[in-house]
C-alpha cells in the first residue's frame, strides 16, 4: 500500500512539473491535460490503482477538461 501511494505523488508530482514546460499551449489544451491527469488519479483511486481504472479515468478526464473551454465560434 506504501509503494502505491509513493507511485502516486510521484506521478501528481511529475504531471505538475511537466504543465511547466506547456506554456506555449491553449487553454483548452493545457484543460485537456489537466483533465487527463486527475481523471488518471481519480480513476487509479476509485479501481484501487488498476490500469483500466487509471487509462479511464484519464480518457474521461481529458475529454471532460477539454469540453470545458471550448472555443467559442
Amino acid at each position: 500500500m506504501k509503494i502505491k501511494q509513493i507511485a502516486s505523488a510521484a506521478a501528481v508530482l511529475t504531471f505538475s512539473l511537466s504543465l511547466a514546460a506547456c506554456s506555449g499551449m491553449s487553454q483548452q489544451d493545457k484543460n485537456t491535460a489537466i483533465g487527463a491527469g486527475a481523471g488518471a488519479v481519480i480513476g487509479g483511486a476509485l479501481t484501487g490503482g488498476s490500469a483500466a481504472g487509471t487509462v479511464g479515468g484519464a480518457a474521461v478526464g481529458g475529454v471532460i477538461g477539454n469540453q470545458v473551454s471550448k472555443p467559442t465560434k
